[in-house]
């Protein structure tokens, strides 16, 4: 039986964490907690940096270190072996974001790859992950969406991407490491999502290699998950899929209502919710085709997917299940469930603190807009200090 409170247990969810860390952890999600402050640090942040203030130190120091893994995998490897001891393995991510040029996009390319094979040799670390606009440009990533004509220039630099793509998943083949390939906007997001099942088409034949995002704050994503997992089934093809709630909620309601079209968004946070909850139970039914990564800060979609393995007589550890969260949050999940024994992954940001920045910027503004997020994480940062006696 599922233990209702297991998510309770600070001893075990911070135990990681050295006193001074859990100190600062509390402070920063008291800082995260004030919308306003939010807003004028992000500002100052980026103003800081655009002017190359001497910054640099204070991020490391504070948010930086909190919500990243390092300046490069290197660093990384501390933490990869610590949270290893611990039965939570790793996700290397290369968290660059917003380049525009062919050089950044090939040395992405690049670094995903050197990381699969990285992933390949160290059993902590079962996945390489990497953003579509990771490896091209957002606005041909657009145009292709809205399936509009590429001049010469354009298509060349389609193929490009697709030829990114395609060399980055057959290493995660040749080396049996999973791929996860996240989501982002959905003005952009068809043509991100036929490369990606392109990719599965290819490699997934045997078994999901490829992994392809699904956003649950998107009302159509179990229509969506329908249709593709019937096209794999004809085609003779398996299917991986992370499942989250989505990071771009406001952008996305505020497009919506500037371009004067339908947002794409459910209406409410429940039906998010419920969107979510069933689109982890599609996938349950039909493990034998698709294979499943939880991406979820949400305690009641944690505790549902462990009740339905449970009703199924899964394996807490069935290598076809996975649950995920975000270096620096939700460790009260995290921890608690590798300690039952589940496939549980932390996915650790890194790279330069100046590159790192927007991704830092998104994950600050998310968990403001986040209700009960912020809080919660506060309410069980403050049990442990009690229980600890600082």
């Amino acid at each position: 039986m599922v233990s209702k409170n297991c998510f309770e247990d600070t001893e075990t969810a911070f135990k990681l964490k050295s006193d001074s860390e859990l100190e600062r952890a509390y402070f920063l999600f008291k800082m995260i907690a004030n919308e306003p402050l939010v807003r004028i640090g992000t500002a100052a942040t980026r103003f800081a940096l655009n002017l190359h203030l001497p910054v640099e130190g204070l991020i490391r120091s504070t948010v930086f270190d909190h919500f990243c893994g390092g300046v490069n995998e290197s660093d990384c490897l501390p933490t990869v072996d610590n949270l290893y001891a611990a039965g939570v393995h790793s996700v290397l991510d290369y968290s660059v974001e917003g380049k525009e040029a062919d050089t950044q996009f090939d040395k992405t390319k690049e670094k995903v790859i050197e990381l699969t094979y990285f992933a390949r040799d160290k059993e902590a670390m079962p996945f390489s992950v990497f953003k579509p606009t990771g490896l091209g440009r957002f606005k041909i990533w657009q145009k292709v969406t809205a399936g509009e004509a590429l001049n010469e220039a354009e298509q060349a630099e389609w193929e490009r991407i697709a030829g990114r793509y395609d060399a980055t998943c057959k290493v995660a083949f040749n080396c049996n490491v999973v791929l996860l390939i996240d989501a982002e906007e959905s003005w952009m997001q068809d043509a991100a999502d036929a490369l990606a099942e392109q990719m599965m088409e290819t490699y997934n034949r045997e078994k999901p290699i490829v992994y392809d995002t699904l956003q649950c704050y998107r009302h159509d994503r179990l229509e969506y998950l329908k249709a593709r997992h019937k096209r794999a089934k004809e085609n003779g093809y398996k299917l991986g899929f992370k499942v989250v709630r989505g990071a771009y909620m406001e952008k996305e309601n505020e497009r919506a209502e500037e371009k004067g079209y339908p947002s794409p968004i459910c209406s409410s946070k429940q039906a998010t919710d419920e969107n979510f909850n069933a689109v982890v139970r599609y996938i349950m039914d039909h493990l034998e085709d698709i294979h499943l990564f939880v991406g979820s800060h949400n305690e009641q979609s944690s505790y549902l997917a462990m009740e339905i393995m449970e009703q199924k007589g899964l394996a807490k550890n069935d290598p076809r299940v996975w649950f995920g969260q975000l270096y620096g949050m939700s460790d009260h999940i995290t921890y608690n469930m590798a300690a039952e024994g589940y496939n549980v992954a932390k996915y650790i940001p890194f790279g330069p603190v100046k590159d790192v920045m927007p991704y830092l910027i998104r994950r600050a503004e998310e968990n403001t807009s986040v209700a009960g997020q912020t809080s919660r994480e506060l309410t069980l940062l403050k049990k442990e200090k009690a229980r600890r006696g600082i």
